[in-house]
């Protein structure tokens, strides 16, 4: 098997301090280093369609959750902040793809759903995106798959846990 570039930070690390634990740089430095490999890699049927990752986010969040929501609901399910979700609405708003209504009762609130322009974006776009994605990680067979997310998910399950409270 190929080294990747982790094993050789690692491996220099260890010449430079012998004994020292890397274990954890091993897990998040790979984390890290296909985070970013694969947010350019897997944004490129996106670009495209004229979309960013986080628009893409907000018209699936949308279209999963089939309601109207508020912006800071928006945020919360996209792990982006409030301002950023308000720029990326204004321009999604004026591209057509979702329409805001204000509250009833409240003016300072408002209400997000998808126009049908959106709606069909989001449902042309997505089996595209999926297909896609699975190009990436076609080197990895499908028990392997599973067995990584299942790992990533026990993972992610103890970081909400312990960093959860830090970032709200």
């Amino acid at each position: 098997m190929t080294e990747d570039i982790v094993a050789g930070v690692l491996r220099q690390w260890q010449q430079v301090h012998p004994g020292l634990d890397t274990g954890p740089m091993a897990v998040i430095g790979r984390l890290n280093r296909c985070s970013a490999l694969l947010q350019q890699a897997s944004d490129a049927p996106l670009r495209r369609a004229g979309l960013t990752r986080p628009e893409f986010d907000i018209l699936g969040t949308l279209r999963r959750m089939d309601r109207e929501l508020t912006p800071g609901r928006v945020a919360r399910e996209t792990f982006a902040s409030g301002a950023a979700v308000t720029k990326r609405v204004r321009q999604l708003e004026e591209r057509g793809l979702i329409v805001r209504r204000p509250d009833d009762r409240d003016r300072r609130v408002s209400h997000l759903s998808l126009t049908d322009e959106g709606r069909d974006t989001i449902d042309r776009l997505l089996p595209e995106q999926l297909r896609y994605e699975a190009s990436l990680l076609d080197g990895i067979g499908d028990q392997r798959q599973e067995e990584l997310s299942t790992a990533l998910s026990e993972l992610l399950v103890v970081l909400e846990g312990r960093l959860g409270s830090l970032l709200e």
